[in-house]
């Protein structure tokens, strides 16, 4: 058997009645809830658990939901035996990795990503600026199309380079508007306009990246103890200093999230496991390689299931 990576979901994946089943069932994961709801001093798991969506989804109450319900299932793996040999996530998703990998603590990490998720909010007033999902055309194409838009109209980028034949273009709404155009002009198959309440990956995103990197002061950030696969460049971070730099460059620059994929197979990795709500990137990942193994883990069924696989191969 290769090596195994944890993977961890991104804002998107979030749904209502996450995590709940196995908070009922094991006292353990419902402490780590209550952790999260005595840090944030407010009730976090009853939002995970009873919702209304709209307000699960508000960017600030996202991500430190989805990171909750993917550190309570990491533990439970944990506790299985199944450790990594690499980790990663995608945007949000980095920072339940770093707590994987023990380089932050889950604390200071649920802390960090409810205000990560307000600067993020604050840093362009509503509508002004967006997101779309750009099918069938590759990075030299699509960047083109945002380069020329950029120079001429309005600032848009690559923001999430997910899979072959998605991207996702971040930026001012008129950029995303044109480039959008200009993008199916010059061959893409479908462009899909992202519900989002921001520019996420932008260079819209450098004012949140100044306060991200002042609150980062506050938090300890050490070496990991297992490499996590950055989203910025697509490769091992070790080295606690860099973990804090790329995590503010992580809000201006693209999710190089095929890329990701792609180095830790190139360093041995043939099961990926995704830890947390959904199956977003089990997805991706099989379109990136077919030969993969994916192992979504989200309820009690998926937990046994894969943690019976993996003792049986291992």
């Amino acid at each position: 058997m290769g090596k195994i990576a944890f993977v961890f979901p991104g804002q998107g994946s979030q749904t209502v009645g996450m995590a709940q089943e196995l908070a009922n069932e094991h006292a353990d994961v419902m402490a780590v809830l209550h952790e999260a709801d005595k840090k944030l001093g407010y009730s976090l798991s009853k939002l995970m658990f009873e919702g209304p969506q709209d307000e699960l989804t508000l960017t600030y109450n996202a991500q430190p939901a989805l990171l909750t319900a993917s550190y309570a299932i990491f533990k439970k793996l944990e506790e299985a035996g199944i450790t990594p040999d690499y980790v990663a996530g995608h945007s949000l998703g980095e920072y339940s990795a770093l707590v994987a990998s023990k380089s932050i603590s889950f604390e200071d990490a649920v802390f960090a990503v409810h205000n990560r998720g307000k600067f993020m909010e604050e840093a362009v007033p509503a509508g002004e600026g967006t997101m779309a999902a750009v099918l069938g055309m590759t990075a030299g194409e699509l960047e083109k199309v945002t380069n020329e838009v950029t120079e001429t109209i309005a600032p848009v980028q690559l923001a999430n380079l997910n899979c072959p034949g998605q991207i996702v273009i971040s930026g001012s709404t008129e950029g995303v508007k044109v480039a959008s155009e200009k993008a199916k002009e010059a061959g893409a198959k479908r462009v899909i306009p992202l519900v989002v309440s921001g520019p996420f990956h932008s260079s819209l995103m450098k004012p949140a990246a100044s306060k991200l990197e002042e609150m980062l002061k506050e938090i300890k950030i050490s070496s990991p103890t297992v490499p996590v696969i950055g989203n910025v460049d697509a490769k091992e971070v070790v080295d606690a200093n860099e973990i804090e730099q790329k995590l503010i460059e992580q809000l201006y620059s693209p999710v190089r999230w095929e890329e990701s994929v792609e180095r830790m197979i190139d360093l041995g990795v043939d099961t990926f496991i995704e830890v947390g709500p959904g199956k977003v990137l089990s997805g991706l990942i099989k379109k990136i390689n077919r030969r993969a193994t994916t192992l979504p883990v989200y309820d009690i069924q998926s937990l046994q299931d894969a943690v019976k696989k993996l003792q049986v191969e291992g």
